[in-house]
């Protein structure tokens, strides 16, 4: 299972690039020798020009043929967030499971970056899969060397992206390009025609619900929390709307203005049924039976479908005879994802142009979220509070939020109540302004519940604020830290207590201003300080997010005295696991570092060093999309054993709250092992493929679409992985720079 972490490189703009008026090619020009005479680029291929990268077919420097496609910086100093690109489009017009991009790539001088092929496979919404060689950047001066890229081709792509990437100053030369599918020739794929939906004609509300309210009445909340259960029921269970027909989203600000006018909860049930009718008829379901209690890890909540206190009988029928006749075939508004099967929520409007959406919107925004979770989080059971309720509770709340900035507040802190760190808001332009475009170059990490400083966003700018590891943050603008922990704590997503303080610890010196003043305790004296802060694109702020204290660039293994072997995963790449292990045989201890995040996915090819037969190590639960709400066990996963000798030393796994999703799912596996011990402290709490979501306003979150649990069944969602040996961090060791889990760590293995 491969848990893909977020990428970095900027390329929402691809979808939007035109052939800036240069002829049409006659065919896929994947061997660049289609030139437009005029401005001497190959046809059919696009490039923004903002950042001044130059694009250009190259007849002196080619791989084959008589050009290649070259992409050049425009000096060599590279701003933050500058990159080139140079973009082929292609629709996906044709049917297959696995699209390769090969061809040959050259560099010359990439510094401050990488070049890369890079390919993208988008639905209607956006990205459904994307790679850009992250895990293989070519840097400096290489020869033409051939590259692949593999992604699913899910049926419902619509639109395939690839080309080049250079964020990085040099230059890069792509050459000979080929497209297959399923590994024949892109020519010989089946033909798809691409379908679509009545629902895709109804635009009515693309710029606005044109709804306005000041507030509600508590018959209004009342009202209009059974509309948005009634709603998300009828979008995910509902054959007409599976099939299409419907823009749900209209269909919803269509009939909201009659629930906001109904003057009794038997009036809006009259009104909801009438308009549930509307909708057609729902035919008879031969095939919808209640599933096998032995193969389901969670149920639906759908209790409220027959309390008459809520809905009138008509209404009431209806609903149940929805359930029992629910759709069973393909669905426009969710299906699984290709080989993992979490949630892919489908043709969700972002509504991007209404960055303060208007009250209708603002419901929808609500209702499509209370739902998304209500049908498809695997962990609804573990929120810790009645999600029902919460609906009612919140609805105020967002109504409330007229400005583009409390209405992201709002929605933070709705999303922080489903306590899963993968739910967050990402790459919001409101936010970041909101928390400040200004960052103190100091890593700080919450130890003994003191704000303390573990170290340095930057190797010279972090000293200069004369603070050291160590030293505790006592105050910040003059306000307790204690009290800025309390504040944020509803608007910060996070599956457990060392998770969530993770996070704020990482914006708690951020802000709008240059500078920052502190109170900090350092050997029991208090004293002021004013701190530099930085643009946030100056500081290296994977630090204690995606490393740890690992140098990105590092290597991963290392022999420590006392002839311990170190592996960290965090940069460790496949190709290089058969020379390591052969290495760490020898040893008297092996040490994986799981304080980071996997660099790739290698949980099965290192356990068969570690296991002398197939072991059971866990399971996951997904969700059933023709039954809505229904989260199904898959069998038991096992790590399976290798053919070669097994490493026969004592193996210590490192964690603590910076390992999460793929880390800590790697984790579980690896302690699974004979001779194992986890040391260190209680990890994140959040595991399983993330789901996208998209909220108006483009609003992007996700949550945790994929149980994960033990074999035996044993929880890891918000529990996270718990150490066998605890070792938390300490203010001394910190301050003596010390490594207090991989001390003790080396203990074990001597003790053994």
């Amino acid at each position: 299972m491969n848990f893909r972490c977020l990428l970095a490189i900027p390329l929402l703009v691809l979808a939007a690039l035109g052939s800036h008026g240069q002829p049409a090619p006659t065919a896929l020009n994947l061997d660049f020798e289609q030139v437009n005479p005029r401005t001497h680029r190959p046809l059919g291929w696009t490039a923004p020009t903002q950042n001044g990268y130059l694009m250009a077919a190259d007849s002196v420097t080619r791989h084959g043929g008589r050009y290649a496609l070259r992409l050049q910086s425009p000096s060599a100093v590279r701003k933050a967030g500058e990159f080139g690109v140079a973009t082929w489009q292609l629709p996906a017009n044709f049917w297959g499971k696995r699209i390769t991009l090969t061809g040959f790539l050259k560099t010359d001088q990439v510094q401050n970056g990488f070049a890369s092929m890079w390919l993208r496979v988008n639905n209607d919404e956006g990205t459904i899969a994307f790679d850009n060689m992250a895990n293989q950047q070519v840097q400096g001066t290489t020869d033409w060397t051939e590259y692949s890229i593999t992604l699913p081709l899910a049926d419902e792509a619509r639109v395939i992206y690839f080309g080049l990437i250079l964020p990085a100053t040099g230059t890069a030369w792509l050459d000979d390009l080929s497209l297959t599918v399923d590994n024949k020739p892109l020519t010989k794929a089946a033909a798809k025609a691409i379908p679509y939906y009545k629902a895709e004609k109804d635009t009515a509300f693309r710029r606005g619900s044109g709804i306005e309210l000041e507030k509600l009445s508590e018959l209004q909340t009342t009202n209009l929390a059974l509309l948005g259960r009634v709603w998300g029921f009828a979008k995910y269970y509902h054959p007409a709307v599976a099939r299409g027909d419907y823009n749900f989203d209209a269909e919803l600000l269509r009939v909201l203005p009659k629930v906001l006018a109904a003057p009794s909860p038997a009036e809006n049930s009259a009104v909801l049924s009438t308009w549930l009718a509307g909708l057609g008829p729902v035919p008879p379901c031969r095939g919808c039976r209640e599933p096998a209690a032995k193969d389901v890890r969670l149920q639906p909540d759908l209790a409220w479908l027959t309390d008459t206190r809520q809905l009138s009988p008509a209404l009431s029928q209806q609903l149940v005879q929805l359930r029992q006749n629910r759709n069973q075939g393909p669905h426009y508004y969710i299906r699984p994802a290709p080989f993992v099967s979490n949630p892919l929520f489908a043709h969700e409007e972002a509504y991007a142009s209404q960055t303060a959406p208007d009250a209708g919107l603002r419901l929808l925004a609500l209702f499509r979220y209370w739902n998304m979770v209500e049908y498809f989080f695997p962990y609804r059971y573990a929120i810790g509070e009645d999600w029902q309720q919460v609906l009612p509770q919140v609805l105020p709340q967002v109504v409330a939020a007229r400005s583009a900035e409390q209405y992201r507040l709002a929605m933070l802190a709705l999303i922080a109540r489903i306590h899963d760190t993968h739910a967050n808001i990402y790459g919001d332009k409101v936010l970041e302004q909101y928390k400040g475009l200004y960052q103190a170059p100091l890593w700080l990490r919450f130890v003994d519940g003191q704000a303390t400083v573990a170290g340095y966003y930057d190797a010279t700018l972090g000293p200069a604020t004369t603070l050291k590891p160590g030293d505790v943050v006592v105050q910040v603008e003059g306000q307790p830290v204690a009290d800025l922990v309390k504040a944020r704590r509803p608007i910060t997503p996070a599956s457990n207590e060392p998770t969530q303080l993770r996070n704020i610890a990482r914006d708690l010196l951020r802000g709008p201003t240059k500078q920052v003043s502190l109170v900090v305790r350092r050997a029991g004296r208090e004293f002021p300080v004013t701190v530099d802060r930085w643009p946030l694109s100056q500081l290296n702020l994977n630090l204690g997010v995606r490393y740890n204290t690992l140098d990105p660039k590092a290597s991963p293994w290392k022999l420590l005295p006392g002839n311990v072997g170190y592996l960290a995963l965090g940069t460790l790449h496949l190709a290089e696991l058969p020379g390591i292990m052969a290495q760490a045989q020898g040893t008297k201890g092996l040490v994986i570092d799981l304080r980071n995040y996997p660099a790739e996915f290698v949980l099965q090819t290192l356990g068969k060093y570690l296991v002398s037969k197939p072991t059971p190590f866990g399971r996951f639960s997904g969700p059933d999309v023709t039954y809505p709400g229904v989260f199904r066990l898959s069998p038991v996963q096992y790590l399976a054993a290798g053919r070669g000798p097994v490493y026969p030393g004592k193996v210590i796994i490192l964690v603590d709250e910076v390992t999460q999703s793929q880390a800590e799912y790697t984790a579980l596996a690896l302690r699974t092992i004979p001779r194992a011990t986890v040391v260190g402290s209680t990890t994140a709490g959040a595991d399983g493929d993330i789901s996208s979501i998209v909220l108006p306003g483009n609003v992007q979150t996700y949550i945790s679409g994929l149980g994960v649990y033990y074999a035996d069944g044993r929880e890891t969602q918000r529990i996270g992985i718990v150490p066998g040996v605890e070792v938390p961090p300490t203010i001394k060791g910190l301050s003596e720079g010390r490594d207090e889990v991989l001390e003790r760590a080396v203990q074990l293995i001597e003790a053994a």
